[in-house]
């Protein structure tokens, strides 16, 4: 067997592949080689942390977890830093940076100091992202705020939005005390959506604000899309700005109210809800055989609202 071996690898062709296949890998070693010792830009990830954080301490900025930064040097060095353990994170003291501001900057130039510590003494800094590291912080001066919803939804033909369900519906802001009394409400980021017609569910982050943490900083959403119909309810009119002694009486005393609403809704709608009013003063401006009517209240969930007949007959008494 290992006569045939030999024989099989030392025939003439396939010597002569074997000549060639070692060229190759040699030219091959060589141009690497020759490449390792060009200057090469590579973007590193450098992590960074903050140490020493007292308890009650809350750090309210969105404190970055890795610094992306861009280095030039050999190839050789480069390929330490992408597949050694050359980087090691960099720790940042926080007792070393509090102060009775409660906010502190480190700057582009300490940032690439302590860089440079970790890495080759021939590398050298082109770029860095973020270029700064903000510490901004309170003892743990709270309030809650409801979470509210940014973006535009448009649910489908026929469709409208009737309810928007936050879980949880409203969170803690830890933030500066000028800051913090500013802070109403705390927004989703910026959700779009189109042509649904069931109910969607998100996860979703609340937008950030420089100098404000939220707990939680993410919150899930459920929009009900509900679709639109076409309903009648009858509705005692009422009138008003009448003078002492006199009493408007109207024929009809009720009248069918028009309205557009979610088929779901439309059970929890109650003709007290509405409120249609016949006025003196209307009457007595514009004399007629028929009053004016009008809807001047409406509950929510409903639009596109009128009454079936804008005019009914009436009689003013005195009493």
């Amino acid at each position: 067997m290992l006569l045939k071996i030999r024989d099989f690898l030392f025939n003439t062709a396939n010597k002569d592949f074997l000549i060639f296949l070692f060229f190759l890998v040699a030219s091959g070693g060589f141009w690497l080689l020759l490449a390792m010792n060009e200057d090469i830009d590579r973007e590193i990830l450098v992590p960074i942390k903050l140490t020493n954080i007292p308890k009650n301490v809350v750090v309210t900025t969105n404190v970055e977890d890795t610094l992306h930064v861009n280095v030039r040097d050999k190839g050789f060095f480069i390929m330490g830093y992408v597949y050694g353990n050359k980087i090691q994170p960099i720790e940042i003291d926080f007792s070393k940076y509090a102060n009775e501001k409660h906010s502190s900057t480190i700057g582009n130039a300490d940032l690439q100091r302590m860089i440079y510590q970790t890495l080759f003494n021939s590398t050298k800094i082109t770029g860095l992202r973020p270029d700064r590291f903000d510490i901004i912080y309170n003892y743990g001066h709270s309030k809650k705020v409801p979470v509210r919803m940014s973006g535009r939804v448009d649910p489908g033909e026929s469709y409208y939005l009737s309810k928007v369900k936050f879980w949880p519906d409203s969170v803690l802001v830890y933030a500066s005390d000028e800051l913090i009394d500013s802070i109403k409400e705390a927004f989703t980021e910026p959700i779009y959506l189109q042509n649904f017609t069931d109910t969607v569910t998100r996860d979703i982050a609340l937008k950030r604000i420089h100098g404000v943490k939220y707990i939680p900083d993410r919150v899930k959403i459920k929009l009900y899309p509900d679709i639109m119909t076409e309903q009648r309810l009858e509705v005692q009119i009422t009138a008003i700005n009448m003078p002492a002694g006199k009493v408007l009486r109207t024929f009809p005393q009720r009248v069918k109210v028009v309205f557009v609403t979610g088929a779901s809704m439309y059970r929890s709608i109650r003709p007290e809800s509405f409120k249609v009013v016949a006025d003196y003063n209307d009457i007595m401006a514009n004399p007629s055989d028929k009053c004016m009517i009008r809807v001047t209240a409406v509950p929510h969930g409903v639009k596109n609202v009128r009454p079936e007949i804008d005019k009914v007959d009436y009689l003013i008494e005195e009493l």
